[in-house]
């Protein structure tokens, strides 16, 4: 009997897993692929040229614009090539590295990350004004500090150079292959050791030493697991189980956009944070001044979501899935 239980577990979990997994690449796929295509047309330097004029308001030159829309338009890696590429021989300064650093990290893959809250439930719009709005605000906001202070002012180290590789179709393609690969050993293995973690008793634990951070967001328990995921390893992982979780009906129009909001603002405070400290950024902005950004931002949306009614929520907030 114990056997056949397991086995059913065991079933029951690949099913899951499968799921899950086929979710996300409907979601990445295509908008990869659309991606790319707008890449090849140039869509890219058109959004800087729209973005060039911002740059100004956050004390960054115009040429940064370039770095953060290829940022936003396809992942930090390539803005960090960009951004390597435009180093001319005067180098910026941790200031601005850091105010530049901060924006790539709250608003970066976006058209795949959009897609994905989509998915879980969210308004296009209010996605985009969280991530833009907010590293835009956030941007000015540390501006404002560097400038009255003049902390920082010393020239960015450059600790990454990019390697040359060969640039082709082909290429492009297999590393794609590379990363769906590797995001489906990533959700086996996450799924795989929630499922133990729930069997041993540690996910209580782990749900209580959340507690804090999701009181003061006023979300659900339920949202626990989905919540240090996504903080930890980034969102498309936590948002993946996000859209489970939002389909299976445990969590309600608020918990579902206060949860993806902060995974929105802070998600892989680990790989992230380290891949802008290679630029020269300060880990102080870039980790703790971008951690308690989001908290207060998602605090105060908190309490704004739950000043209105249910309905008022899903009607302004929420999309069509």
């Amino acid at each position: 009997m114990r056997t056949d239980r397991f086995f059913a577990e065991v079933k029951r979990l690949a099913v899951d897993i499968i799921a899950v997994y086929l979710t996300l690449m409907k979601i990445m796929i295509p908008v990869t692929l659309v991606v790319k295509a707008l890449t090849i047309v140039g869509a890219i330097e058109w959004l800087a040229l729209l973005l060039s004029p911002l740059m100004a308001l956050v004390g960054l030159p115009d040429t940064m614009g370039l770095v953060w829309a290829a940022t936003m338009s396809t992942n930090i890696y390539a803005g960090m090539i960009v951004f390597y590429e435009l180093m001319g021989p005067e180098p910026l300064s941790v200031a601005q590295v850091s105010t530049l650093g901060a924006m790539m990290l709250l608003a970066h893959s976006l058209p795949v990350e959009v897609a994905i809250a989509k998915k879980a439930g969210i308004k296009l719009w209010a996605t985009l004004l969280l991530r833009i709005g907010g590293a835009m605000l956030l941007g000015v906001l540390l501006n404002l500090f560097y400038q009255g202070s003049g902390c920082c002012q010393q020239a960015a180290v450059l600790l990454w150079q990019p390697e040359v590789v060969e640039s082709s179709l082909a290429l492009w393609l297999l590393e794609q292959l590379k990363t769906y690969l590797m995001i489906f050993v990533v959700i086996a293995s996450l799924m795989t050791l929630l499922k133990i973690l729930r069997l041993l008793g540690v996910e209580r634990l782990m749900h209580w030493l959340m507690s804090p951070l999701l009181r003061l967001l006023k979300i659900n328990n339920s949202a626990a697991d989905t919540t240090i995921i996504g903080v930890t390893l980034g969102l498309s992982f936590g948002g993946a189980l996000l859209i489970r979780e939002a389909a299976s009906g445990r969590l309600s129009p608020r918990d579902i956009f206060l949860a993806f909001g902060f995974l929105a603002l802070c998600h892989s405070l680990i790989e992230d944070t380290l891949l802008i400290m290679l630029l020269g950024a300060d880990i102080a902005v870039v980790l703790w001044v971008r951690l308690f950004f989001s908290l207060l931002v998602m605090a105060v949306l908190a309490r704004w979501v739950y000043s209105h009614e249910q309905h008022s929520v899903r009607h302004w907030l929420m999309a069509a899935k």
